[in-house]
Formats: C-alpha cells, structure tokens, sequence
C-alpha cells in the first residue's frame, strides 16, 4: 500500500493531531480491505486456523461455564461484549498482516507475543476495552431485571421474555439503542487504534484520536465496514463458535488492511524503507516501525 499523503482535506477535522495522515477512502475499501485479509489467511492458513482455534474454544467454554454456573442471563450480554473487546483478541493476526508485508514468514511466538511491541499501551488498550464491556453487561443485566422484575434470571427465560412477549420487544429495542451507543464508542475507539499502537508504537491516546479522525472523515465507508464486522463475527458465532475459527483472524487481517489504507505512515513516500528498521528493544522478531 502507498503511503503518499493526500493533499489537504477541509473537513474540520485537520486541528487535531496527525489529521493529515488519514486519508479519505470510498465506500468500496471495506470489501477491498476484506480481500486483503482473505489474501493473508490463505497465506498464513496454519497460524490463522490456531489463532482463531484458540478463541473460539475460549469463547465456546466461557459460555459453557456460565450455563453450568446457572448464570445464562450472562450470555447473551457477553456476546455483545465479544464485539467491543474484538480489537483486542485481534492483535496477533496484526502482526501476522505487517510481517507478511515486510515479506517475513509469520511465526507463532512473534503472533502470540505482538502486544510485546507496545506492551503498555496495549495492555491499557485492552483493559479499558474489558471495563467497557464489564459496563455493558452490567447495564444489560439491570436493564432486563428492571423490565422483568418477575422473570428468573436464567438464559430461556431471557429468551422467552425477549422474543415472545410485546415487553421483550421494547426491551429488545431499548437494549438495541443502548448497546449502539456503546458499539458506536467502542468503533470510533478502536477502529485502526490497536494496529496503530502496533505498528507504530504510539500511546494510546494517539492513536484513539487517529481512528476517531480516521472514522469521521469517512462515516459511510466506516459504518460500511462496521456491518461487515458484526456480519462476519455473527455469522461465526451463530455456528456455536465454529465459524471464528475463520471469522475472527480473517477480520483481524482486514482491520490491519483498513489501518494501511487509512493511515499515511510518512509524509514523505521516500522515508519508509521497504522493512521497518531494525529496533534493539524488539525482542521478538527484529523489526520495528517508525514511529510517528
């Protein structure tokens, strides 16, 4: 992907910081950015396969364990969260993308290990994104026992209330509203910001402000790629998991694809070698990327 910057674009958004290093994009890169990644899955089958594997046995036994621990009325909340925290669970098919770029074989330690590069920031990352969704399914809980004050909470009698009784619809409408506004933040948030921090190893509020510019100079292609998401991950999980074996790694190679066609690493196209430069502090596979 080329990294010449674009000229200057009038949006208002060119006060805040490194603005002029996102670039407009049309509603056609989400399927583009897509392609990519099902370009590096085929590519990095094996690795892929275990990343999303792994997931999605964790994923297949946290909800195992709640049904065991009568606690299903946390379920469905905790499918909701799945996509908040998403970004974060992500991060190895990151590095996956950026090695095959630098044309380096992807290895299993340098995957597992990617939020090595920028363990801080990424390790705040993902906390704040495990607060946001502990908050969202908390709120989901209080909201389903203030409309059913009389309902067990249990995961059929959520299903039951939810879907068969006129209360459970406007419970599915404000829950709906409520977990927008949530997935909306967490989008804006979170978009290209954990492959910034990777790449470039930015702190985390450089590159929250990198993917709010980069989500609102492109609204339509964004919210685009939102529905890509969700479609992809739900489809995958609505196949008891079995899907995010392939779903989950191939968003992940996406999203590293829409953060390089978003994001002009270097104003100046001849700045950027081929490789990253080799950083002493990178343990873990020798390369490092410029920093902003």
């Amino acid at each position: 992907m080329s990294d010449r910057i674009d000229p200057p674009i009038d949006d208002g958004l060119a006060a805040f910081p490194h603005a002029d290093r996102i670039r407009k994009v049309s509603t056609a890169a989400p399927f583009r950015w897509l392609l990519a990644g099902w370009q590096d899955f085929r590519r990095a089958k094996p690795l892929a396969l275990l990343y999303g594997g792994l997931f999605a046995g964790i994923s297949l036994a946290i909800t195992a364990g709640l049904a065991l621990l009568d606690q299903g009325h946390l379920i469905a909340p905790m499918w909701g969260g799945f996509f908040i925290v998403g970004p974060a669970l992500t991060i190895g098919m990151y590095q996956v993308s950026r090695q095959l770029e630098c044309g380096e074989t992807p290895t299993l330690g340098a995957t597992l290990m990617a939020w090595r590069r920028n363990g801080y920031h990424v390790m705040t990352a993902g906390a704040v994104l495990m607060l946001f969704m502990m908050i969202w399914v908390r709120i989901a809980v209080i909201v389903f026992a203030l409309t059913f004050p009389y309902v067990s909470l249990t995961f059929r009698a959520m299903v039951e209330q939810t879907l068969f009784t006129p209360e459970g619809w406007g419970f599915l409408a404000l829950g709906t509203a409520v977990g927008g506004v949530f997935a909306a933040f967490a989008f804006t948030a979170g978009a290209i910001s954990l492959p910034a921090m990777l790449d470039r190893r930015i702190d985390i509020f450089s590159a929250v402000t990198l993917s709010a510019v980069a989500v609102f100079r492109n609204a339509k292609p964004m919210m685009i790629w939102a529905a890509v998401i969700v479609t992809v991950v739900a489809a995958g999980m609505a196949t008891f998991y079995i899907g995010l074996v392939v779903a989950l790694p191939l968003i992940g190679f996406a999203s590293w694809h829409a953060y390089r066609d978003l994001y002009v690493r270097d104003p100046d196209p001849l700045a950027t070698p081929t490789k990253p430069r080799p950083d002493p502090r990178d343990k873990w596979n020798g390369e490092s990327a410029d920093r902003l």
